[in-house]
């Protein structure tokens, strides 16, 4: 019955058919647009992505969403340091380095002639405006190269220029959680086990960040969302008390309506040196060389198979060898064969399908374990889902892989030379059929592909 299920399922067997009616916000990444997305940024862009994909295959409805960090002194050095650049003059010490800095400089005067003969201020935000622009759209355009794709990228300009920040004090004016003192606007965080309270604006009049975090949270809970999650870096391990204590202030559950997810640190290793030094992004490495040089499905599929919460070590050379000792490769090869089996059996024209088939007929101890293991993706999607702990299938994938070969070797699919095909060729050429939509449907939850030949 096992097998029939899957096949019946098709693409969906796996997928919950009962929607939970929660509407989660998934928000990752979420960069400045003042360089390179780099090496931290695409463990969160490939397991953030496969995270959406498994709590979307478990019934809830998901948005992602980039949270751009496009205001406060930051956009200004970077301006400056395009200017700069523009000018064949050094970058301010405080400002941005890095080769792509002088690409940047030049595409922008490019684009707009002229620009070098504004006056000085209104040559900065003109710099910086289009170097915002031109850097974004290279971000969006290496994510999308990388299958991660965001539904929103919601500017932190827009809280600004809306009525999103007064709108954040109202409701915690109404909550009782904000007090003034010397000058400056304070919220009650510590009633909520942080570890002060924290500034939202300065005696100076200025905002700080955290009302900025404030504010989005809040407007995200009035668009709709059940659930907010943010997957932050190692760096930002204290935001997690402060979040948390900042939607509890709100009115709602830490836990419930707001979860923080931290990721430890990644580094790379080629020929057992580990990468720092990028000749376009200075100190980081970028996205788009890791890309060019470990490729898009061993990149996404080492990501995501280890968890978040421990730190990694990866080498080139692993990643992309092709290799039964590369997990990615191994799991893939299984997609390959099983498709290659299946190209056979049309070659000598053997009907297989589930209107000939005798699922009586599977008695082998490897088929068995084989279609428990089919059985078992469900759960393991839904576990995943309910941990959010993508990693989960992957090793799954592995697994299954395994139990797939020991299968093979074991039961002979095909007849061999002048052997006319039996019912049992036909039965276990379901269970093939039934493996290769399994692998190809947890590839696809991981955004890796599903090769017919290898």
């Amino acid at each position: 019955a096992v097998a029939q299920q899957v096949l019946e399922a098709g693409e969906s067997y796996g997928r919950t058919t009962t929607p939970t009616g929660r509407s989660i916000n998934l928000e990752f990444i979420s960069a400045n647009p003042t360089g390179p997305l780099h090496l931290g940024h695409t463990r969160w862009a490939a397991v953030g992505d496969a995270l959406a994909r498994v709590l979307r295959a478990a019934g809830n409805a998901v948005t992602n969403e980039f949270y751009i960090n496009d205001r406060g002194n930051q956009m200004d050095k970077f301006g400056a340091s395009l200017m700069a650049r523009a000018h064949g003059q050094e970058v301010p010490e405080d400002g941005y380095h890095g080769a792509y800095v002088a690409e940047l400089a030049a595409r922008v005067v490019e684009d707009h002639p002229g620009i070098l003969d504004l006056p000085d201020d209104e040559q900065l935000v003109a710099f910086r405006e289009d170097g915002y622009r031109l850097q974004l759209k290279e971000q969006r355009s290496e994510l999308e190269e990388l299958r991660t794709h965001f539904d929103v990228w919601f500017s932190e300009r827009s809280l600004h220029d809306s009525d999103a920040v007064e709108k954040g004090f109202a409701l915690l004016r109404e909550q009782g959680r904000l007090y003034e003192q010397d000058g400056a606007l304070w919220m009650r965080t510590t009633d909520f086990g942080d570890d002060k309270d924290r500034v939202l604006r300065k005696s100076d009049g200025a905002l700080t960040y955290f009302a900025s975090d404030t504010a989005y949270y809040v407007d995200k809970r009035d668009r709709g969302f059940d659930r907010c999650i943010y997957l932050l870096g190692a760096d930002h391990h204290g935001y997690v008390g402060r979040l948390s204590a900042m939607a509890a202030c709100v009115g709602d559950t830490p836990g419930d309506q707001i979860q923080v997810l931290i990721g430890q640190l990644v580094k790379i290793l080629q020929d057992g040196q580990e990468l720092k030094l990028s000749k376009r992004a200075g100190t980081i490495v970028s996205l788009r060389e890791l890309i060019d040089l470990v490729g898009v499905d061993p990149l996404r599929y080492t990501l995501i198979r280890y968890p978040v919460d421990s730190p990694l070590t990866l080498d080139v050379a692993e990643m992309t060898r092709k290799s039964n000792d590369n997990p990615v490769y191994y799991v893939q090869y299984v997609h390959a064969r099983t498709s290659s089996i299946l190209r056979g059996a049309d070659d000598l024209s053997i009907a297989h399908g589930l209107d000939v088939f005798d699922p009586s007929l599977l008695e082998h101890e490897r088929e068995g374990d084989l279609l428990r293991a089919l059985a078992e993706y469900p759960r393991v999607v839904e576990r995943a889902a309910e941990l959010q702990e993508p990693h989960r299938v992957a090793r799954y994938l592995e697994d299954t892989a395994s139990t797939f070969h020991k299968f093979y070797d074991a039961c002979r699919v095909l007849p061999q030379g002048d052997e006319d095909a039996t019912d049992l060729h036909r039965a276990r050429l379901v269970l093939v059929d039934a493996t290769r939509q399994v692998v190809a449907n947890g590839l696809a939850l991981l955004g890796v592909s599903a090769p017919e030949r290898m």
